[in-house]
């Protein structure tokens, strides 16, 4: 089998590349099926070749080296908002995984969302929070307890993983019945703001847009204080990757092409000024110029950053400097 182009910009970042080769060309061989098949379900139009080889395959080995070196599961913490390939990202290096023989579990921000009921009563308490994702709206205490009954390497009874279902209560969401895991090597972490730091009031002086009005500076500030209750969460992560998009407005455009195609399914879905309002309101709570940026600056929290191009695909990979 031919090999891929090596792109440095890319492998550059993984410094057990040169060291590993022939090793990493191995395992291409080995998961390359099965990784095209995952792909093509995915709706991929290419074949992932460049991606698995620069991408995908250093970064699983080097997850799998990081295991090792600890003496119990590895938490993997992986930050980025719609469109940047959460997703695919999860299913491929648990796929790659299995061939090593490690067990995984993905695990989603989003399944620490409190229950319908107790985000009514939050939503009463404070009408601003009028859609579940912003800080708040999760069960902070409940992902601390999963986080660390799936490291514990002591554990002799199943964890059970919290899991949500989006449909529920006419797009509301709750959650569903847990999944019950009894072992587990790498836990893959995810979510729009997983790892994300508080960071200094000075910042709303002037914020960028949509942070306009006074009500939009307070329920920023809010949103912030909020943010430090997530610390004991985050502090869980043994690493964390960064998907990090060339321009975080793409956001909004790559929201507007899945609606278009849920859509084009015969599904209801927002239209573009709904859209539109939908994603300035996230922006309005953590904005990613105040929040996600830094993060691709300081090694201190981040471990890697993978740039997202607009057509989704990864671009420049590489390690922060240290702060």
């Amino acid at each position: 089998m031919k090999l891929p182009k090596t792109n440095p910009e890319q492998v550059g970042a993984f410094t057990t590349f040169p060291e590993n080769l022939s090793a990493r060309k191995q395992l291409f061989e080995e998961v390359y099926p099965n990784v095209v098949e995952l792909c093509q379900k995915l709706g991929f139009k290419n074949p992932p070749d460049e991606i698995l080889w620069n991408l995908w395959l250093p970064l699983t080995m080097e997850l799998a080296r990081a295991k090792k070196e600890l003496d119990r599961p590895l938490i993997q913490g992986i930050l980025g908002g719609q469109g940047t390939g959460k997703t695919t990202l999860t299913k491929v290096i648990s796929l790659i995984l299995s061939h090593l023989d490690y067990s995984t579990i993905g695990i989603s921000i989003d399944d620490l969302y409190k229950t319908y009921e107790a985000r009514e009563k939050l939503k009463q308490k404070d009408s601003r929070l009028i859609w579940r994702g912003p800080p708040k709206t999760h069960d902070i205490q409940l992902g601390i307890e999963v986080l660390n009954a799936l490291r514990d390497p002591n554990r002799k009874t199943p964890v059970f993983v919290p899991r949500f279902d989006k449909s529920l209560h006419h797009g509301a969401g709750d959650r569903i019945e847990p999944e019950k895991v009894e072992k587990v090597d790498i836990i893959l972490f995810e979510g729009w703001f997983v790892g994300v730091q508080p960071v200094a009031n000075t910042v709303f002086d002037n914020p960028p847009h949509p942070i306009i009005t006074s009500e939009d500076k307070a329920f920023a500030k809010d949103m912030n204080k909020a943010l430090k209750e997530y610390l004991p969460l985050w502090e869980k992560l043994d690493r964390l990757i960064v998907l990090y998009p060339i321009d975080y407005r793409l956001s909004k455009q790559w929201r507007k092409e899945a609606e278009q195609k849920m859509i084009a399914t015969g599904k209801t879905g927002m239209n573009d000024g709904e859209i539109d309002r939908f994603v300035e309101y996230f922006w309005c709570a953590l904005h990613p110029e105040l929040f996600i940026t830094p993060l691709t600056k300081n090694s201190k929290f981040t471990n890697l950053v993978i740039e997202i191009l607009p057509n989704h695909s990864p671009g420049k990979v590489f390690i922060p400097k240290l702060q």
